[in-house]
């Protein structure tokens, strides 16, 4: 049975949660959550297909737009207006398992009042903050196609000749925007964003395992590898530290 079916023939107020909305903005940042199924939504100029579990933290006065599919549920929290996210611009979230168990307890918890909200918005801004916190800061192209497949990079497995693809565009035109427009290569930029998640995963307390699943990496070797290059700390240092990499890192750092 398609659950989501059932939401729409039920829901009331609620019916744009099943049926995603037409082109908009809020007066405050916001958060566009897939609870189940994929959407497709328009932002900046652009469409960006997100999956369940997926999110994108938009800033106020953003126009977008979002289309669900037939198994598609979505949450669209508002913020507080100093909620801003990184540069001021739209970021995609791949898959956190924290975001995840926080969205399932502000379904279960249902607060009805602003009273009864506050609590949740200031638990969602503080996370959402912890999550973009950059162990490495990069800086965003700003090349309209360049900046679509910085956003993809977040939550698109893709090589680049396949993000060029998507983006009808040239592996060598992109190269030489991130070159240009970050200062390193898309593969650094790339490598260094993963490990941003990686890293914001650990500081939330997550393992390996789940640093691992958030950021990309297909093996636990992997990530540790790009670590060490990326960090300036020996590898049989990083696997074999007692209290896990991220006290060595925070020292190195």
């Amino acid at each position: 049975m398609n659950f989501a079916e059932l939401g729409r023939v039920v829901a009331r107020t609620n019916a744009i949660r099943f049926h995603g909305h037409e082109m908009h903005s809020h007066d405050e940042p916001h958060l566009v959550h897939l609870v189940s199924g994929t959407g497709r939504l328009t932002v900046e100029g652009r469409t960006v297909i997100l999956r369940a579990h997926h999110s994108a933290w938009i800033p106020a006065r953003e126009p977008h737009a979002l289309v669900l599919s037939d198994d598609g549920m979505a949450l669209g929290p508002i913020l507080h207006d100093t909620a801003v996210p990184p540069e001021g611009r739209t970021r995609i979230l791949g898959e956190i398992r924290m975001l995840s168990d926080f969205i399932t307890v502000l379904l279960c918890a249902a607060p009805e009042t602003d009273d009864e909200r506050e609590p949740f918005r200031q638990a969602l801004e503080d996370l959402l903050h912890s999550l973009t916190r950059e162990h490495f800061p990069l800086k965003y192209p700003t090349h309209a196609v360049a900046y679509a497949v910085a956003m993809d990079a977040a939550v698109y497995d893709g090589t680049l000749s396949e993000l060029a693809e998507r983006h009808f565009t040239s592996i060598r035109h992109l190269q030489r925007l991130f070159l240009e427009e970050t200062g390193m290569t898309f593969a650094r930029w790339r490598t260094r964003t993963r490990l941003n998640a990686a890293i914001a995963n650990l500081r939330a307390g997550g393992t390996i395992r789940t640093a691992m699943h958030e950021s990309g990496f297909q093996t636990r070797q992997g990530l540790l590898k790009a670590m060490s290059r990326e960090c300036g700390v020996p590898l049989a240092d990083l696997i074999a530290h007692e209290d896990g990499p991220l006290a060595l890192l925070d020292a190195a750092a």
